[in-house]
């Protein structure tokens, strides 16, 4: 007998190891199935019996991606636009050696064309990694509306913990003012007032009753109650979302329009190249300084070098904008893409609504007038 039967981990001694593995729809289940399923009571759970279910269903919290801030810098170089100013700077230090000035006297290596081209190459990178980095990290920004502290029933006791260790089968606290920490079914008590309208775009708080659900993210705004959490993390309705905007990867109208003039540049600049060799080189005889200088010409004036640094401080700054309004901006040619479209369809208006009371200020002068 190996090991690993003589040592069973200890969710596996417990018969926990398929919990994460069932597919019961917890949310709508009479609330003594979701005992059963997930094996618990309302005494709540041991601390060695929740650290198990962490072992399982991880911690309650979402899901960040440690890329390597080198790599996502070299990535703004990886472009078409990039690939002609880098083909140019390899050309002013690479084929510029051995050239001759009029006088016939060798120049060396003219490090000026390359220096001026690498700063280009960085600034345009520079800000636009900075920005983007800013703008993008949906994450960190989604992570900030989570609750931080859980009050719940551990050995019997009631403990204030950290969000992130709860797990399904928990017993938690709910009252007035609370952030939901995780996805949670009311038990017997009072009915409350849930603010939902971040994930629902429902205006007004909406009354949630014993064997109801709630939601992670939500506010309560009215009532105190104990719940049984059934979901964290990743799983529960925020972390869905929230999972929705780090793998968002669809490539918008605006990066296949500037992919589309870098490959009208790149081809452009081709086709004056050729001819250029085939002109001055092969046909006039011109030296080869004097050939490497319009070959550096053709390059660095058949693209528009300013138009990403443009295009990426524009861009900032419409995400600096929506950022105080506590908009999140995955990518920042969302901004355009956004700006040019001209029709929106959305399931309900509650969605498009801030939420608040306003005055319209133009009706009541124009009721004043009448």
């Amino acid at each position: 007998m190996d090991s690993k039967e003589e040592h069973p981990p200890a969710a596996e001694a417990n018969g926990l190891s398929d919990l994460n593995k069932e597919t019961v729809d917890l949310e709508h289940i009479p609330v003594e199935e979701v005992f059963e399923h997930l094996r618990c009571t309302k005494e709540g759970l041991t601390t060695e019996g929740a650290q198990q279910r962490v072992e399982i269903f991880g911690y309650n919290k979402l899901e960040e991606k440690n890329e390597s801030k080198i790599l996502k810098f070299l990535g703004f170089m990886w472009n078409p636009l990039s690939w002609v100013m880098e083909a140019a700077a390899i050309m002013a230090i690479a084929l510029a050696h051995g050239g001759k000035d009029l006088r016939g006297n060798s120049m060396g290596i003219d490090f000026h064309d390359f220096v001026g081209i690498v700063i280009l190459l960085v600034v345009n990178s520079t800000i636009s990694f900075v920005e983007e980095n800013n703008a993008g990290n949906a994450a960190a920004a989604l992570m900030a509306r989570l609750a931080p502290k859980a009050k719940a029933l551990r050995d019997g006791t009631w403990n204030e913990l950290d969000a992130s260790l709860l797990v399904p089968g928990d017993i938690i606290s709910i009252k007035l003012g609370d952030i939901i920490p995780a996805d949670a079914r009311l038990l017997q008590g009072d009915p409350l007032k849930i603010d939902q309208s971040a994930l629902t775009g429902e205006s007004l708080p909406v009354t949630k009753h014993p064997g109801g659900g709630v939601y992670s993210g939500s506010t309560c705004k009215q009532g105190e109650i104990e719940a049984v959490v059934i979901a964290t993390g990743i799983h529960t309705f925020f972390g869905k979302a929230a999972h929705l905007v780090e793998s968002t990867t669809h490539v918008g109208h605006f990066q296949k329009v500037l992919t589309s003039i870098g490959n009208f540049c790149i081809c452009s600049i081709a086709i004056g190249m050729t001819i250029e060799l085939i002109v001055m080189a092969a046909v006039q005889h011109r030296p080869y300084r004097q050939t490497v200088d319009n070959l550096l010409v053709l390059l660095i004036g058949g693209i528009p070098i300013a138009m990403p640094t443009v295009l990426s401080v524009t861009m900032a700054i419409g995400s600096h904008k929506l950022a105080q309004q506590g908009a999140i901006t995955k990518r920042m040619t969302a901004i355009e893409e956004m700006a040019g479209m001209d029709v929106l369809c959305s399931d309900k208006t509650g969605t498009l609504t801030l939420n608040k009371l306003t005055v319209d200020n133009n009706i009541i002068e124009r009721l004043r007038k009448e």
